[in-house]
């Protein structure tokens, strides 16, 4: 039997997940190519010998903290477990280190990955063809890829010149617009601290300002969280939406483990702690929805991963903040060989500009020139350095011009290795 791509679903045609494919092929293609593509932690700050470790002392606080028999242990290990999740009580304790948020644990659904948990807030907020999602542009491409699988409506909030994050302003006039076109714009999604792909980060005036525009425009805030404990020196900490958003209950938080513990884990979490009404008096949590949607996807997250990150939570009594001080000084120290090295390729005069994030993984070069997919297999194939071209991060068009530079993966000899290849490349592509 063959079957027509026209009679599948719309994604599957859609250029947005073409892009992403493209880029792991053209990875895999060049295998030995100086990678600024992909936005992964470094692999030197993973100890395979450690995962017995982690395993035994989360088995441990079963058995000691928690009392449970041995016959107790072996269920919650082997078998399908809750679906709210595990170990939503050591998150809940790892956030109130971390964050200071007080996080109640039925308020938490621990999910297979942040993108878990986007699917599913994403279902849960859809409501029918009216519904908005408003998105910081440029976005993360996960986010606005589950929104096209799930054929939500995507519009685009422009980010404050500077490097400043997404404008409060700008998504008040997207609210309005929206609502004046017969559409309810349902929830803004936003990393806040060194945002996938820009590494924009918003001031902490300019979060306050965001959750007074969400509660003038009945919103819902969608906070996503992988990057900020990775700040450059002298970056001050600045508080999650959630964190600032008190009573009001304008903040779905997402959070991941992917970049603080392990990516291969596939263990993240969602906050969602807004009163459900169900009607005929009863109410309960956005979380407990939510857990009703996963119950139909995942079932439940991986009982191992659960415990081995359990494990790394418990080690970590103080907090993962302080847990990975030393993974955050390696990209601090590769985020400031990258900008060097640029501000020494790239003089001034120069048509290359770049922004200079105060943390996280990402910086992005504006070129002279096309930086698409034929220019990124050129550069791949003739000069030997990755890049990620930044068009597919505009919901609705823009950063044809842009490429994304990720130094997480990368030691500083290949950093600087790799900023001189791609300023060749520049200079070729520039003629």
């Amino acid at each position: 039997m063959t079957l027509a791509l026209d009679q599948l679903h719309g994604s599957l045609s859609d250029p947005l997940l073409d892009a992403m494919t493209f880029l792991n092929e053209v990875t895999a293609r060049y295998p030995d190519a100086v990678s600024f593509a992909p936005g992964r932690p470094h692999e030197e700050h993973f100890d395979p010998a450690a995962i017995p470790r982690h395993l035994e002392r989360y088995l441990r606080h079963l058995r000691e903290d928690r009392g449970m028999a041995e016959e107790e242990v072996r269920r919650e290990l082997f078998q399908y477990g809750r679906t709210k999740g595990l170990i939503a009580g050591l998150v809940a304790r790892t956030l109130a280190a971390d964050e200071g948020l007080d996080v109640d644990p039925e308020a938490l659904v621990v999910t297979v990955g942040a993108q878990e948990g986007m699917l599913l807030v994403l279902r849960a907020l859809c409501a029918g063809p009216e519904d908005v999602l408003l998105v910081a542009a440029p976005c993360y491409v996960g986010v606005t890829g589950a929104a096209r699988l799930l054929d939500l409506t995507v519009r685009p909030v422009p980010e404050a010149p500077g490097g400043g994050g997404l404008d409060p302003e700008a998504l008040a006039a997207a609210a309005r617009r929206a609502r004046a076109e017969g559409l309810r714009p349902r929830a803004c999604y936003l990393v806040p601290d060194f945002a996938n792909p820009s590494g924009a980060s918003l001031p902490v005036e300019a979060r306050k300002r965001l959750l007074a525009v969400a509660e003038e425009h009945d919103l819902l805030l969608v906070e996503d969280n992988p990057y900020g404990f990775f700040r450059r020196g002298g970056t001050p900490v600045r508080p999650t939406l959630k964190a600032l958003d008190g009573d009001r209950r304008r903040v779905v938080h997402l959070g991941s483990f992917a970049k603080t513990c392990f990516p291969g884990a596939r263990v993240g979490y969602v906050v969602a702690d807004q009163r459900v009404d169900r009607g005929g008096g009863r109410a309960g949590l956005l979380a407990d929805e939510l857990a009703k949607l996963k119950s139909m996807t995942t079932v439940n997250t991986p009982a191992l991963s659960q415990a081995v990150i359990g494990g790394m939570l418990l080690e970590a009594d103080r907090g993962l903040r302080v847990a990975t001080a030393g993974a955050a000084e390696f990209y601090a120290r590769n985020l400031d060989t990258l900008l060097a090295e640029l501000e020494r390729r790239f003089p001034p005069g120069s048509p290359v500009t770049w922004n200079a994030p105060d943390g996280g993984y990402f910086a992005v070069l504006t070129v002279p020139f096309d930086a698409d997919e034929r220019a990124l297999d050129r550069c791949a194939r003739e000069y030997g350095v990755l890049w990620t071209p930044m068009a597919p991060f505009y919901p609705h068009g823009g950063g044809e011009r842009s490429l994304r530079l990720s130094c997480s993966y990368l030691t500083e000899d290949r950093i600087v290795d790799g900023v001189g290849r791609l300023a060749a490349f520049v200079d070729g592509a520039s003629r």
